[in-house]
């Protein structure tokens, strides 16, 4: 079996995400492939197959399935009309200060996320809700209405938190729990300290944890390493100060604790795909559309 990784390309560089509407009017499918987005399906008219590795998703009109990070996944349709709304988005831009916490809920590091279907075949009630989400979010996104960017990441959050709400078999809301809880003084600190230079150490002893089992212990309830989490977020609050301060390129550096501009340009990259000067040129001008 050969698989390729899909690029998304997302149509607004404020939002991370894609959404469009694909119609077949006879059989078709797409081959197997993969992508770090999460994805969402909403059957319209018609039947579409969805298989993953180990499971199979016959859906018909109504119906919903997630997809995780980077599962790999191919579909196909009978002869007959299909219409369908795909939506794929970035999981870790969903999450701001407040709610950094349920970053963890869905980091798949035991479970996928498709695992979470169960929600949408059993509960008819979340399934309806989710489609409406999706249907929004696609209206939204196809209008442009001012302000439709907060309406699509409150869609989004809505999403998330019917899954948190309806997983009654506690995948994701008990899923390491109380270890979640221990790393909460560590997360804390992290947002306060994005100024300052954060090191492995200092989280250590505020999780009580000798280097080596934090180290792992991190990486297995997160999903990434310390170290990746810190860049993260340092680089989200760079995006911010991008946006919303009077400050060069530098100084944005500084600021994030990120003075090593080689360094810093390298993390943005990473995260962003351009440089900074190229992200706040970019949002800037969609800005003034």
């Amino acid at each position: 079996m050969q698989a390729t990784r899909e690029k998304i390309q997302y149509e607004n560089p404020l939002l991370s995400l894609r959404i469009w509407q694909q119609t077949r009017n006879r059989s078709g499918s797409v081959p197997w492939h993969y992508h770090p987005e999460c994805e969402l399906f909403l059957i319209q008219e018609g039947e579409l197959t969805v298989d993953l590795i180990d499971e199979t998703f016959e859906m018909k009109a109504g119906d919903v399935v997630i997809l995780g990070n980077s599962q790999l996944h191919r579909d196909t349709s009978p002869e007959g009309k299909l219409t369908y709304i795909v939506l794929q988005f970035d999981l870790n831009t969903c999450f701001d200060q407040s709610t950094i916490p349920y970053l963890q809920y869905f980091n798949e590091t035991k479970v996928p996320l498709s695992a979470m279907n169960y929600i949408f075949r059993e509960n008819p009630e979340a399934r309806a809700a989710a489609a409406e989400c999706i249907r929004q979010i696609h209206q939204e996104a196809l209008q442009k209405e001012n302000g439709y960017e907060l309406a699509v990441n409150m869609l989004i959050k809505k999403l998330l938190l019917i899954l948190i709400r309806n997983d009654y078999r506690g995948l994701l809301a008990d899923q390491d729990r109380v270890e979640r809880i221990r790393l909460k003084p560590v997360l804390d600190f992290v947002e306060a300290s994005i100024e300052d230079r954060i090191t492995v150490d200092e989280a250590c002893r505020l999780a009580n944890m000798s280097y080596y089992y934090f180290v792992k212990f991190f990486k297995r309830i997160m999903g990434l390493s310390f170290t990746e989490y810190v860049n993260f977020r340092k680089i989200k609050r760079a995006e911010q100060l991008l946006l919303t301060r009077d400050m060069s390129v530098s100084e944005v550096g500084d600021h994030i604790g990120m003075a090593n501009m080689a360094h810093f340009y390298k993390m943005f990259k990473r995260f962003n795909g351009c440089s900074p000067k190229e992200y706040q040129r970019k949002m800037l001008a969609w800005g003034r559309k």
